[in-house]
């Protein structure tokens, strides 16, 4: 908790007309001892060694800095005292504008509701630091040991990354050989510039330089048994021939690659009815046996028939659900055959990159093979190349023997001894019926994770990664922010088992899974978070005196981070957990909480906002808990661009709206304000949580708070729950303001002036 404070007013960056001096004032009055330094500094960012030199010589134990954002320039003031912010510029002077809703023009006095709304910052501000402690240190002695799962391309490439930066590393591969697809790949796209040629993959020089690295060790026909502990300290048991083995390691990259897709999806358009239709994987493998190559070879991108099929397939089925039981119609839409064939179909759409440069390289080959004798045909509905590939792809437009079309494929059959394919849309102006003696159609890389357990885990929350369908099968928790990581903290994805890749970009993922997983390591060490808040060295601290076993902190982290004895009681993995505070916002009986964020130092700050207890007068009073990582970012750039909204709303950050506990609206509305929003990142299908489903849990919440409301006699649309993304900061003013309205509709509080 600290007890001597320094308040710095940043004049440089506030502005506005506002009264500094009387803010500096006011908080002075009111806090008494507990602010020992107040000083108005011309600039803050040049008042760094005074703010140091006052530290020293005062004893200062916390510094509070009013200016601008805690996103901008927090790398000047780290200082070994607790530091916070207290936003006066963007979600404050530029934010502003008149209660009227008319714009405000800057003058020489700020009117009254801004130096109001200013001066509810500070001492909100004040609050909250003398509601904070300096967490302790919970720093592991770490295993400089990495865990590789998947011994192919990416797997070996993460293994030599590691090994070559000092790592020992332990490689697993169910397997008897090493090389995963690539073995049946002696040819593969550009992996390096110029990037416009096929390359050999000299995948033996790769296995070489691993199983001969004194700091790798390979097992080979192993599998993983169970993955217990957290980062820096894991236990890995490892299944093999000769019994299982356990070794300690310190973080996990999982490189298990993809298996393809079941072929009866692709059946409609041939697959498994004729032996002149094959996949892209089973053509490579017959172009490596040495098989004859037919003299024209059709290679078809466009997979509109098979996914046309499968539709069609589900709404006969559902037409013949509705038909037998008329009473259920609709529900047949929702039976596990028609939901997860039809999403299985998206594997085919999400490797459309990898099965169009493949296509190219096969195609290439078939010419080369055949010195040019051999016709190759790509037909395709979208031809997706990823980034500097495109040279690759120019340069088999120019390919004699290559052919290449878009079409709508219409029909694939066979005709005596040759297969035609149907083309309509096409490049050339016509439609036209292709014969060929060999169609091959694209491979869906379904990853691995979709199929089997790749990771047993020994944690309470169960042996599998959670929730995989929100992605699709892929062990990815946050494709859009980060990169690698999967929903057990300390495991890395790398490769095609996070998203179809091809395998110039599966070697920059394995690197950048090695990295991810070398922070975590040493992240781990220091007792800090690596991910999303990288640094922070607070952890949740539990009263176990008051716990009532009642399980949700453990069901509901989104991590993994806590398991529990046999009486229900957590038991925490500091490093597993990566600081969002879902945990406490679970507890109904708030005996979780972080030194620097809890429960009483947000209830706190709520306590010191005025409200007004003239409605009609002075407006209501709106509390806005915002994430950190999505919504208070909008809010900052909307105040940047001058956007603005109503002066009646008080912004208080939070790590996650998953820690938003009910006791904080229970206190809002004590308080006597008139409406709580939550704003938050957006959930479901289009989430983008950092914290994977904090915004869903707190909505499920959500009802339980309306019920709590209603009983009270408050109106549960006083609650509100809203979704905005990072880049949606000009729609954020209007959502607020429409809130504010619908506030002003409902008439005050009933619990205002008690």
């Amino acid at each position: 908790m600290a007890e001597k404070i320094g308040v710095y007013f940043d004049l440089a960056n506030i502005g506005g007309g506002l009264d500094v001096q009387n803010l500096a004032d006011e908080a002075t009055k009111k806090w008494g001892d507990l602010i020992a330094v107040t000083k108005l500094v011309p600039e803050l960012a040049n008042a760094v060694s005074e703010i140091a030199d006052d530290i020293a010589k005062e004893k200062l134990d916390g510094v509070l800095l009013c200016g601008a954002s805690p996103r901008i320039d927090t790398e000047l003031y780290r200082f070994p005292v607790q530091v916070d912010y207290v936003n006066l510029r963007e979600q404050c002077v530029l934010s502003y504008k008149n209660p009227d809703g008319s714009p405000y023009i800057v003058a020489d006095t700020a009117p009254k509701e801004l130096q109001e709304l200013a001066l509810d910052y500070v001492q909100m501000g004040v609050a909250k630091l003398q509601k904070s402690n300096v967490p302790d240190s919970a720093a592991i002695t770490t295993t400089p040991r990495i865990l590789v799962i998947g011994g192919g391309w990416t797997g070996l490439t993460a293994a030599k990354e590691a090994a070559s930066m000092g790592y020992e590393v332990i490689l697993v591969e169910k397997k008897g050989e090493l090389g995963g697809a690539v073995v049946n790949m002696p040819v593969v796209s550009p992996l390096g510039p110029m990037w416009d040629k096929k390359e050999e993959s000299n995948l033996k020089f790769k296995i070489q330089a691993v199983t001969q690295d004194p700091k790798v060790t390979v097992y080979l026909n192993a599998v993983m048994e169970k993955l217990e502990g957290q980062p820096g300290e894991y236990v890995a048991h490892i299944a093999t021939s000769e019994g299982t083995k356990t070794e300690a390691v310190g973080t996990v990259i999982l490189a298990t690659g993809w298996v393809p897709l079941d072929a009866k999806y692709l059946e409609p358009m041939g697959l498994g009815r004729s032996p002149k239709v094959v996949t892209a994987a089973e053509f490579g493998k017959m172009l490596v046996s040495g098989a004859t190559i037919p003299a024209r070879v059709a290679f078809v991108l466009d997979t509109t028939m098979a996914e046309n099929a499968w539709k069609e397939k589900a709404e006969a089925l559902a037409k013949e659900a509705e038909e037998a039981k008329p009473e259920e119609a609709g529900e047949a839409t929702e039976a596990p055959f028609v939901k997860a064939d039809l999403e299985s179909m998206k594997h085919l759409q999400y490797s459309n990159a990898v099965n169009s440069v493949g296509m190219l390289r096969l195609a290439n080959t078939v010419c080369e093979k055949t010195n040019d004798r051999s016709q190759a045909y790509i037909l395709y509905k979208n031809m997706t190349v990823p980034g500097i590939l495109e040279r690759f792809y120019k340069k088999m437009q120019d390919r004699l023997g290559v052919m290449m079309t878009k079409a709508d494929v219409t029909d694939i059959r066979e005709v005596g001894d040759h297969m035609v394919v149907s083309c309509q849309n096409t490049l050339l102006g016509c439609d036209f019926d292709l014969d060929v003696d060999l169609v091959v159609l694209p491979t869906g890389l379904v990853p691995t994770t979709a199929k089997e357990v790749t990771v047993q885990f020994g944690y309470r929350q169960g042996p599998e990664f959670p929730d995989l369908e929100l992605f699709d099968g892929f062990a990815d928790s946050n494709y859009i922010c980060f990169p690698y990581e999967t929903r057990r903290t300390g495991v890395y994805a790398a490769g095609c088992v996070r998203q179809p890749l091809t395998l110039d970009a599966c070697e920059v993922d394995a690197k950048g899974a090695v990295l991810k997983a070398v922070q975590c390591l040493e992240a781990a060490g220091h007792g800090v978070a690596v991910h999303p808040r990288a640094l922070d060295n607070s952890y949740p601290v539990f009263n176990f005196v008051r716990c009532t076993q009642c399980k949700r902190c453990t069901e509901e982290c989104p991590f993994g981070a806590l398991d529990d004895d046999e009486k229900g009681t957590p038991k925490p993995n500091p490093a597993r957990c990566r600081r969002c505070g879902t945990c406490f916002g679970a507890c109904p009986e708030r005996v979780i909480s972080f030194a620097n964020y809890n429960i009483d130092q947000i209830g706190s700050m709520i306590r010191q906002v005025r409200v007004p207890a003239d409605f009609k007068k002075e407006g209501p009073r709106i509390l806005i808990l915002a994430c950190e990582n999505d919504a208070y970012p909008a809010l900052d750039m909307a105040g940047m661009r001058r956007r603005t909204w109503s002066p009646f709303c008080r912004v208080i950050p939070v790590r996650c709206l998953g820690s938003v506990n009910a006791i904080w609206i229970s206190d809002a509305m004590s308080k006597g304000f008139d409406g709580v929003m939550l704003l938050g990142c957006k959930y479901g299908d289009d989430y983008q949580c950092h914290f994977v489903k904090g915004s869903e849990i707190c909505n499920r919440r959500m009802q339980n708070i309306a019920e709590t409301l209603d009983r009270l006699g408050v109106q549960p649309e006083r609650v509100e729950q809203l979704e905005v993304a990072i880049d949606e900061y000009d729609k954020v003013p209007d959502l607020i303001d429409g809130f504010v309205t619908r506030i002003v509709a409902l008439g005050p509080n009933p619990f205002k002036g008690m």
